[in-house]
């Protein structure tokens, strides 16, 4: 893989000494709350790190208002985004009067869902009860999507949230992909067809290798296959045809800035934060258990997000093995924390993959 060019080392030069600062101040701007584990779905690359069986009970609202509560006394609830998250949140019958009560602390929320409890009338419910921004997942045309979520009516599902929330005003969403060796050749046509459905906004991601995801070698791209979806990604970019950008899946070496809108930094622990099903104060939900750093039942949430969170705000523990000498720690700093395994090694490195 070529270096990145002066252009491409100013800019990442600029976004180190940037993230350095942030990790100082580390302001709180988005707070996941996983509401439930459970799910009308049996998607095939879910549970990569269940520490925490999908039998235990939703959180009740009143424990998490209680830390946004906490939140609220140090920061401007308006600029802290909430988003609801699961397993799958509309299974909540609750979720309505949830988002409603989150509204009326003065916090903006939105919500990531599969779609398929997502009908007019119950947008038309969330919308009212102040919901913002929502993602819907689709991972493929009809035969693949429904083979990865594992039930027979999750395309026509997704597809028709899609189709609505895109005519519907006032809200931002997007679709996020979950891009594998079944759907990697199907990309133009279901390209063209979210297209046809009226979506603008458009985000891809990659499984790494987890749990049940490590033992599938349908869901892990080939190095060629990534190499290529950072290609299309760039050409669809490109086009201005739908706004396409990849997600957070680690630092991109010479891709960086051109399939993003931003240059690649880990804000888990800098600026979002997460609340487990169990009360477990952590990074983001898709960091393994063993980086929680607290526990709504046992600590003050503030505290922990002052005082904790060391390892996700420098990284330089996780400066050995191959990244002891990479040319690249510089602006990777080691990868996001979702690619450490509990000992601190790292899982997956895509810039391997790019070379």
């Amino acid at each position: 893989m070529a270096f990145p060019s002066l252009k491409q080392r100013i800019a990442l030069d600029v976004q180190s000494a940037f993230l350095k600062q942030e990790a100082r101040e580390h302001p709180l701007m988005q707070l996941f709350w996983e509401c439930t584990l459970r799910c009308n779905m049996r998607c095939r690359h879910c549970g990569s790190d269940c520490k925490v069986s999908t039998l235990h009970p939703d959180m009740p609202y009143e424990d998490f208002e209680k830390v946004l509560l906490r939140i609220k006394e140090k920061y401007d609830p308006a600029k802290v985004l909430v988003i609801l998250s699961g397993g799958e949140p509309l299974v909540r019958e609750d979720i309505v009067d949830c988002g409603r009560r989150i509204t009326g602390l003065g916090f903006m929320w939105g919500m990531v869902s599969n779609g398929r409890l997502m009908s007019a009338e119950k947008i038309r419910q969330l919308m009212s009860a102040g919901m913002r921004c929502a993602t819907v997942s689709l991972d493929g045309l009809e035969e693949e999507h429904n083979w990865m979520r594992g039930v027979p009516d999750a395309f026509s599902h997704a597809s028709e949230a899609i189709r609505i929330l895109a005519s519907t005003p006032g809200i931002g969403f997007d679709v996020v992909t979950c891009v594998n060796r079944r759907n990697f050749g199907q990309l133009e046509a279901l390209k063209e067809y979210l297209i046809s459905l009226g979506l603008k906004r458009w985000r891809v991601f990659t499984v790494f290798p987890v749990g049940r995801a490590a033992s599938d070698p349908e869901l892990q791209l080939t190095a060629d296959e990534y190499k290529a979806l950072m290609d299309f990604i760039v050409r669809t970019r490109k086009e201005g045809r739908i706004h396409l950008s990849y997600g957070c899946e680690g630092f991109l070496g010479e891709y960086e800035g051109r399939v993003r809108d931003h240059l690649f930094s880990c804000q888990a622990g800098i600026s979002i934060a997460s609340v487990r099903v169990d009360g477990a104060i952590s990074g983001c939900n898709s960091i393994r258990s063993h980086y929680d750093q607290g526990n709504i039942y046992s600590d003050d949430f503030i505290d922990v997000w002052d005082n904790r969170f060391a390892d996700f705000r420098d990284h330089s523990v996780f400066r050995t093995d191959a990244c002891a000498q990479c040319r690249w720690w510089k602006w990777c700093r080691g990868n996001g924390m979702h690619l450490r395994d509990d000992d601190g090694k790292l899982i997956l490195c895509n810039l391997e993959r790019l070379q």
